[in-house]
């Protein structure tokens, strides 16, 4: 069995969300703590390394136990999760998940199933159908509709062996490029990526209103 490690992203700013959402009270716990601690009591998980935002005033945490350490993140996405897969131990059949401190209901079964998917093919992300109808626009003005029977909604955690992950994100440094996941920096590599099925409830709090359907997601 590889090794898998995880890099629990809790390092936004939460503009749309008018505060750090990632502390931002769930049934009495921060919001990063229901995903954290999944991934903590995973019984493949070996170590997870945590990301929180510099100068942060959120609750102090310590590196015990599986979580091996608690980063200060940098200003974009990716530099939060190059910081963090920075503690990560080298290893060519290391499996890195990357996870959004956002989404509290990530699944057991969800992080096995990632994991197994970038052990054998690389790269893999959980995604659902899209069941709205989608418009591509400009300028207040619809472009054209794309078929959405080949459009997925991408979730996290998204894994990744550790060579490939490196290779993308030094890439992605020294180009100077960014990118809206961690995927999308390994297919600018032109490596294939594979989709697994998502979770409905593997939610992403984004506003004040995501925090009430995660409310009720609890009590369903």
């Amino acid at each position: 069995m590889s090794r898998v490690w995880a890099v629990v992203v809790a390092a936004g700013r939460g503009e749309r969300f008018g505060a750090e959402k990632q502390f931002a009270p769930l049934r009495g716990r921060p919001l990063f703590r229901w995903s954290l601690d999944v991934f903590l009591a995973h019984e493949d998980i070996e170590g997870v390394v945590l990301v929180v935002p510099a100068g942060t005033d959120g609750p102090p945490l310590r590196a015990e136990g599986k979580l091996r350490a608690v980063v200060a993140g940098g200003p974009r996405r990716q530099d939060s999760v190059a910081n963090g897969f920075g503690r990560v131990p080298a290893g060519e059949s290391v499996v890195v998940l990357v996870h959004d401190g956002a989404r509290p209901f990530v699944a057991p079964d969800l992080i096995s199933r990632v994991a197994a998917a970038a052990r054998e093919s690389g790269a893999a992300v959980p995604g659902l159908p899209v069941e709205d109808t989608v418009k591509e626009a400009a300028g207040g003005r619809v472009l054209r509709t794309p078929d959405r029977s080949s459009l997925v909604r991408v979730q996290t955690p998204q894994g990744f062996l550790y060579p490939l992950l490196k290779r993308a994100l030094e890439a992605a440094a020294a180009e100077k490029c960014t990118g809206t996941d961690e995927a999308a920096l390994v297919e600018r590599l032109g490596r294939a990526v594979t989709v697994v099925t998502g979770d409905p409830r593997n939610i992403k709090v984004t506003t004040p209103l995501d925090l009430k359907i995660a409310e009720a997601l609890i009590d369903d």
